[in-house]
């Protein structure tokens, strides 16, 4: 592989990651998000105090949407779980 096609393939990468998509839950829902909106300073101890097991967006979405959501009104300032994802992702593209 030349170093020209290496930097392409890193550049995807890095492209892959800042979608806000494709961020991981720990980055997305840092230590200050997490203090600012909730009594948790992580987003691995909101999801414990549910009883949720999840570290991917998509075990997240296997999560039925009614709990989830009753956890997220309940432990956070949010009303649902789309609309704390969606704060998140607003602060994390602001960055």
């Amino acid at each position: 592989m030349s170093f020209d096609e290496l930097l392409k393939e890193l550049q995807g990468q890095k492209a892959i990651q800042e979608d806000p998509n494709h961020i991981s839950l720990d980055k997305l829902f840092n230590e200050l998000f997490m203090s600012k909106y909730s009594n948790f300073k992580s987003f691995e101890g909101f999801l414990e105090k549910g009883n949720f097991q999840a570290k991917t967006h998509e075990e997240i979405e296997n999560i039925p949407d009614e709990l989830f959501d009753r956890h997220v009104a309940r432990e956070t300032e949010f009303a649902d779980w789309k609309t704390m994802l969606d704060r998140a992702k607003l602060e994390y593209s602001a960055k």
